[in-house]
């Protein structure tokens, strides 16, 4: 994958993410209510959990809804019964697709997602037919003409995995997942204000889309993200855009 198309990318996904935040909300309090079910109330026993609220309160979310959220996963308040499922496939090139979902109806998501699949060009696949492509981490990325050796030792020592410089002069951290709120909060400690941070899971190799192929990818991801059950959608798909 050619080094200049890293920012490039990153820029344009941000723009895409941004552009939907009418949906983030919703995914956030399913994640949270989630989050408290699986491992209790106490952000300090539960990292999950201190991430995704995190999140919401990154996203402005009121912090009544949070702890809605949080009483409705720890039993304290009535709601719905979310299940955590995973699908996984692939789209054009054969470019490797995860797509995780929090749903009440598993017979209604997995219909759904099989559907977007095939009516965009993509192919649904068993489970584990990709998931192995991917690493669960935490991604921080600084735009090009930071300081390389300042970035890399302050990462590093605040417990960052690695840090891997592109062609194109971007940075990226990468932490555990679990750890990636700590690291980030150091690291704007010592002045360095990543561009955009997540935890992800982290494609290990990419797959290039040129041409065509990019608008056609794009539906399909568009698709697959636009699902109501769908909490995130990764890819190995590395879109040029020029």
């Amino acid at each position: 994958m050619a080094g200049h198309s890293k920012w490039a990318n990153i820029q344009h996904r941000k723009g895409r993410q941004d552009a939907k935040r009418g949906q983030v909300f919703t995914r956030l309090i399913k994640e949270i209510t989630v989050a408290a079910k699986m491992g209790g109330g106490d952000v300090n026993m539960n990292p999950r959990l201190r991430l995704a609220i995190d999140k919401g309160l990154a996203a402005n979310m009121p912090k009544d809804n949070i702890q809605r959220a949080v009483d409705r996963g720890t039993g304290n308040l009535e709601g719905v019964d979310y299940a955590e499922t995973r699908y996984e496939g692939y789209g054009l090139n054969g470019a490797a697709i995860m797509v995780d979902c929090l749903t009440d109806n598993k017979v209604r998501t997995v219909a759904d997602v099989r559907h977007a699949f095939a009516k965009y060009g993509g192919n649904m696949g068993t489970d584990g037919c990709v998931s192995f492509q991917f690493k669960h981490c935490g991604y921080l990325i600084f735009a090009p003409g930071t300081n390389e050796d300042a970035l890399m030792e302050a990462a590093l020592e605040a417990g960052a995995d690695d840090v891997v410089t592109n062609d194109d002069g971007s940075i990226e951290v990468i932490t555990p997942p679990y750890e990636y709120v700590g690291i980030k909060d150091t690291l704007e400690a010592a002045g360095f204000k990543a561009e955009m941070g997540e935890v992800t899971m982290k494609p290990l190799a990419e797959t290039e889309i040129v041409g065509d192929d990019v608008a056609k990818m794009q539906k399909l991801l568009d698709a697959l993200e636009s699902l109501d059950d769908v909490q995130e959608v990764y890819t190995t798909a590395v879109m040029d855009e020029e």
